[in-house]
């Protein structure tokens, strides 16, 4: 869902993401390509329609905020990247990860092993 926003629109929510619920002044600070006020709020007025934020007063105004959780962000991503790139196949993304296993440390492995074993488990019951 988020890969099909804008650039722009996807770079507030991003920073959403990472810094927490953000007034618009903050945004304005923290984009690297300065934007007005009022470009931001338009865009923050898209993304709460589109259902992407929400907002709630504070004392210093509105503070917006994903609407999402991160790990429902990343699912969501992620769904996307297997629907498009593995024909909807988790067995075919997780051997590109595991293709990867260079890149993988130890730890990442006994990680990947022990999801795997719940899923399995998970299946059983």
């Amino acid at each position: 869902m988020l890969n099909r926003l804008p650039p722009r629109e996807r770079q507030i929510v991003d920073l959403l993401y990472e810094r927490g619920a953000m007034a618009v002044a903050d945004l304005c600070d923290a984009l690297p390509d300065r934007l007005s006020g009022s470009a931001i709020r338009a865009m923050l007025k898209r993304l709460e329609d589109k259902g992407f934020v929400r907002r709630e007063e504070s004392e210093r105004g509105y503070l917006f905020e994903p609407t999402m959780s991160d790990a429902q962000a990343s699912k969501s991503a992620l769904s996307g990247v297997v629907k498009t790139f593995f024909n909807g196949s988790a067995a075919g993304a997780a051997t590109a990860l595991l293709g990867m296993s260079g890149r993988l440390d130890t730890d990442e492995l006994n990680e990947l092993e022990a999801m795997i074993a719940k899923a399995r488990q998970a299946k059983r019951t």
